[in-house]
């Protein structure tokens, strides 16, 4: 069975900064992507950002400049950097992977649990 489990969310004022993990555990061949999406109070889930295995990355616009995505490939874990935060950005995060296991020929896509980044003074 393969989880995604993340860290790292709280409490913060605007302006600071926090930074979240999520390590895939599971008898895992190959992650080809991991990234971070989130979902407001009332709003959809939406993508944050992405990284492929080769380091690539992809950035919705709202956070280009202030999150930086990065991968440990070794520890199939992801990490968000998250600066300069504002109230808006306040949501559950949810970690996301593509990835393949032992023992089944396609990826399937899992997610984590989520965690909460509030944003507030």
């Amino acid at each position: 069975q393969v989880q995604l489990v993340e860290s790292g969310g709280g409490l913060v004022q605007p302006g600071g900064s926090l930074r979240l993990s999520c390590a895939a555990s599971g008898i895992i061949v190959r992650i080809n992507v991991m990234g971070w999406y989130r979902q407001a109070p009332g709003k959809q889930r939406e993508l944050v950002a992405r990284i492929i295995t080769g380091g690539s990355a992809n950035y919705a616009d709202f956070v280009k400049g202030r999150f930086t995505i990065s991968r440990d490939n070794a520890k199939n874990t992801v990490f968000l950097q998250m600066n300069s935060l504002k109230p808006e950005d306040t949501a559950v995060y949810y970690c996301n992977a593509d990835l393949v296991v032992l023992g089944r020929d396609r990826s399937l896509e899992v997610w984590g649990q989520g965690t909460l980044v509030t944003v507030s003074s």
